[in-house]
Formats: structure tokens, C-alpha cells, sequence
């Protein structure tokens, strides 16, 4: 299992709260409308004081959880407007779900098309709210690897996409048919910046796919960055942050650099 369902995410480096904000950013639970007609779940955390791009965070195989909904608050908090969004909308409907959901079927019902349909709605609703004309995906797991392929999808509007261990060769665990490989030709169809941040004990994304996506990125002239945690598993921000915190706090930092510095 790559998530724990009452984890918390790790704390913002105290020098990039904004002054006064901290805790005040709470998120407001919507429901929004997918281009197929899907309902589906998201949370959205308004930045009292907006800088750089706004964020559609994409989670990991449980789909929309407290983890994320705290994730988008504290990048409010951190100066960007933030919407997390569920994936199982068109199966499992929109209503709040326990830590007993089976996540699993649910997962293998998704499509990369119906992920990209759903980050689409959620991107507009974002932007519709807050005026941003900014965006980059931030994935994690699963949805590390729908955040990577959203920069292969310029009617996204992107300006970036990050990815904590986003599985870049779904087919070594047998799931080609919704997530595309992200090696090779995958990555020569990125038109936006790159931010991949992995595990270097990572047991499901090797040390040699991380390699090849950075040939790959740097073989089709995308402007990109990959950070390897020496010792650090799959979900080391997520479901081991305490045990790795110092890896834990320097993504935090990588990212809000990131979302600093990317315009649209």
C-alpha cells in the first residue's frame, strides 16, 4: 500500500508561510462537472496572498483524501491556489468515502483519458475562482504518472508538471492500459517544464527508468529536473515523511521553487 489513510502531509519550511496565514486556508469541498457529464470530488484552498502558478494536485491510488485536502491548504498557505481532485467519479460516485473504500477496482476502471478529462474541469474550476492564468499539476504516485502526461497535453493549459515517483514504465506492474510509458516517445511529446522527484530505494520505479526519462526529456529539449532521495522508498513524502524528513522538506522546497518560477 503506497498511502496511509491517516497521514499528514509534512510541514511547510516555516520560512515560506506567509505571514499570518498559517492554518487559514482552509479548503471548501465541491463537486464539479467532468466534459462528459461525470460528478466528481475536489477540494479547493484560495491563497489570501497569490504568487506564482496555482496547482491542480492529482493523489495517489486512494484518489481524493484528508492528505490531500491538507496538501492543497498548506500550498494556500504557501502563496498558490490549490484544487485536489478524486478520480473514481464516473465508478464509485462523489460522495466522501471511508478508509475501508477498495480502491483497487477503482483504479483499473480509470483511463489515461478520463484522469485527463477530470484535471481538465478541475484546472477551469480553479481558474474560474480565482482569476489564476498560471497552472502545473502536482502528482503523487498514480497520479505522479497522470501529472507527467499532462505535459504531453498542451489543451491542458499547463505551465508544468511535478511528479513524486510517478511510475514512468507502468507495464513492470502489469498496468499499460491506464497509464502510459513515459520513456522514449512518451517523454518526447512533453511541452511544458519537468519536475520528477523519486525514491533512490524506490522498489517499483528503478534507478534505470529515472535515467532513461531524463535522456528522454533531455533528447526532446525539455526543460526539466529530476531529484533522486538516496534511501528513500516509494511515498517517501506521503506514508514515511517523518522517517525521512530531511528529503521530505527539500521536495517541499524543490516544489515551491518550482511553482515560483513557472508562468504561463
Amino acid at each position: 500500500m503506497c498511502f496511509e489513510f491517516d497521514a499528514h502531509p509534512p510541514e511547510l519550511p516555516a520560512d515560506r508561510v506567509l505571514p499570518g496565514v498559517s492554518g487559514g486556508a482552509a479548503a471548501e469541498a465541491m463537486i464539479l462537472t467532468s466534459s462528459d457529464g461525470t460528478r466528481f470530488a475536489s477540494a479547493l484552498a484560495e491563497s489570501p496572498e497569490p504568487s506564482g502558478a496555482a496547482v491542480v494536485i492529482l493523489p495517489d491510488v486512494r484518489g481524493l483524501y484528508r492528505f490531500y485536502i491538507e496538501l492543497a491548504e498548506q500550498l494556500a498557505e504557501a502563496g498558490h491556489h490549490a484544487i485536489a481532485l478524486d478520480y473514481f467519479g464516473r465508478t464509485a460516485g462523489a460522495e466522501e468515502r471511508g478508509e475501508d473504500f477498495d480502491f483497487a477496482p477503482e483504479v483499473a476502471r480509470t483511463t489515461t483519458e478520463t484522469v485527463q478529462l477530470d484535471l481538465a474541469a478541475a484546472r477551469a474550476a480553479l481558474g474560474e475562482r480565482t482569476g489564476s492564468t498560471s497552472f502545473v499539476s502536482l502528482g503523487f504516485c498514480f497520479g505522479g504518472s497522470h501529472s507527467f502526461f499532462a505535459g504531453t497535453r498542451p489543451e491542458l493549459g499547463l505551465s508544468g508538471v511535478i511528479g513524486f515517483y510517478g511510475l514512468l514504465e507502468p507495464a513492470r506492474v502489469g498496468k499499460a492500459g491506464n497509464r502510459p510509458s513515459l520513456i522514449g516517445s512518451g517523454a518526447a511529446t512533453m511541452t511544458v517544464p519537468v519536475l520528477g522527484l523519486f525514491g533512490g530505494a524506490d522498489k517499483v520505479i528503478p534507478a534505470e527508468d529515472v535515467e532513461a526519462f531524463d535522456r528522454s526529456l533531455d533528447s526532446a529539449g525539455v526543460d526539466h529536473e529530476l531529484v533522486t532521495y538516496p534511501g528513500a522508498p516509494h511515498s517517501f513524502f506521503d506514508k514515511s515523511a517523518a522517517e525521512h524528513a530531511e528529503a521530505s522538506a527539500d521536495a517541499w522546497r524543490r516544489v515551491l521553487d518550482f511553482l515560483g518560477s513557472t508562468q504561463g
